[in-house]
C-alpha cells in the first residue's frame, strides 16, 4: 500500500513539473525582430536616450622608458618623485582660483571683493603654508611651473593680482635668493624638462596615482611625445 502511494505521488510530481514547464513556455513573448536603425543604437544603463556609439575616454599607449645612462635614469626618477609630491598643491591652486574668480564675479562692490579675496588667501596660507615651507628649491620651482600649467598664469601674476605689484616684486626677489623664479612658465613643447614633467603626470594619471586635471595650456601630449622621441632627447 505504501509503495502504491509513493508511485502515485511520483506521477503527480512529474505531471506538475511538466505542466509548469508548459506554462512557462507558452507565457514567453515572442521576440520581435528589430529594424536596421534600432540595431545600430545602444542603450546606456540608466539612460533612456538612444546613442549610436559609446564615448570612450582618451587612452595613451606609453612606451617603455629608455635612458642613455644611469645618471639620466636617476635624474628622471628624482624628477618624478618631486613632481608627484608637488602636483596636488598646483591642482589645489587651480581649483581655488576658479572658485575665487567665480565668487568674485558675483560680488558687486570692489571693497567686498577685496575682503573676500583676503579671506581666501588667509585660508590657503593657513592650510598649506607649513607644507609648502618644507619643499626643496627644485620642488618649489616645479610647483611654480605646475601652477602655470594648471592656471595659465604665473605665480608672480597671481600674487600681483591677489595682492599688489610691490608684494609680487618682493616675493620674486625673495624667491631669487633661493634660485626660484615665480615668473617661470611651463613650456613642454620647447623645454625638455617640462616635457618630462608632463610625461610623468600623464603616466601618473593613467595609473590613477594622481587625479587628472587637464592643463589650460594649448598643447597635445601625443604630439609632444612624437616630437621629443624624434629628437632622441627623451633622457
Amino acid at each position: 500500500m505504501l509503495f502504491a502511494v509513493l508511485r502515485m505521488m511520483k506521477k503527480l510530481l512529474i505531471f506538475g513539473l511538466v505542466l509548469l514547464l508548459s506554462n512557462l513556455l507558452w507565457s514567453q513573448v515572442e521576440e520581435e525582430p528589430i529594424d536596421s536603425l534600432a540595431e545600430s543604437m545602444i542603450i546606456i544603463e540608466g539612460d533612456s536616450i538612444f546613442q549610436s556609439s559609446i564615448a570612450l575616454k582618451e587612452v595613451f599607449v606609453f612606451g617603455n622608458l629608455k635612458f642613455s645612462d644611469y645618471n639620466s635614469k636617476l635624474r628622471y626618477y628624482i624628477l618624478r618623485r618631486k613632481t608627484i609630491k608637488v602636483y596636488p598643491y598646483a591642482k589645489l591652486a587651480a581649483e581655488r582660483l576658479v572658485e575665487l574668480n567665480d565668487s568674485i564675479s558675483k560680488i558687486n562692490k570692489p571693497r567686498h571683493q577685496r575682503r573676500y579675496t583676503k579671506k581666501v588667501q588667509k585660508y590657503i596660507e593657513d592650510e598649506f603654508s607649513v607644507e609648502l615651507k618644507r619643499l626643496t628649491r627644485t620642488e618649489g620651482q616645479i610647483l611654480v611651473k605646475l601652477i602655470h600649467r594648471q592656471t595659465g598664469t604665473t605665480a608672480f601674476d597671481l600674487v600681483k593680482e591677489l595682492r599688489s605689484g610691490w608684494r609680487a616684486f618682493w616675493y620674486n626677489t625673495t624667491a631669487k635668493m633661493f634660485k626660484i623664479s615665480i615668473k617661470e612658465e611651463f613650456h613642454p613643447e620647447s623645454v625638455h624638462e617640462d616635457y618630462l614633467i608632463e610625461d610623468i603626470l600623464q603616466r601618473a594619471f593613467a595609473s590613477d596615482r594622481l587625479q587628472r586635471q587637464e592643463s589650460v595650456l594649448d598643447y597635445d601630449y601625443a604630439t609632444l611625445s612624437d616630437k621629443w622621441s624624434a629628437k632622441g632627447d627623451r633622457n
